[in-house]
């Protein structure tokens, strides 16, 4: 059985096209949750733009299944979270987490572990 995401394709509007790839988790794209934390890594691929997309509160083992997040087009995220949308020209590496009012504000960038 496929996922059952909050937005139906038809319903993505042309917020942020031209961004490129990204991934994002099930969190965001099938529970409805807003993006609370994003993180950009140097693209490794021209169509990829390097920013990771989570809700926030992911555990590792949320993390560590591959079925709980996937690769889509930045504009499908900028539909469900359009406050994404004045930080995805920020240059990687960087980070943006919500702050005590809410709001995604930049956070020190942290590499990821291999």
């Amino acid at each position: 059985m496929g996922k059952r995401f909050a937005l139906k394709p038809e319903d993505i509007l042309p917020l942020a096209e031209g961004h490129g790839g990204c991934i994002a988790t099930d969190m965001i794209l099938v529970d409805g949750k807003s993006v609370g934390y994003m993180v950009r890594e140097a693209p490794v691929d021209p169509a990829d733009s390097g920013w990771y997309f989570m809700a926030g509160d992911e555990s590792q083992a949320y993390m560590d299944e591959p079925n709980h997040h996937g690769i889509y087009d930045v504009n499908t995220i900028a539909n469900y979270c359009p406050e994404i949308i004045p930080l995805l020209d920020t240059p990687a590496p960087c980070a943006f987490a919500r702050d005590d009012q809410g709001k995604l504000v930049a956070v020190p960038y942290e590499a990821p572990e291999d």
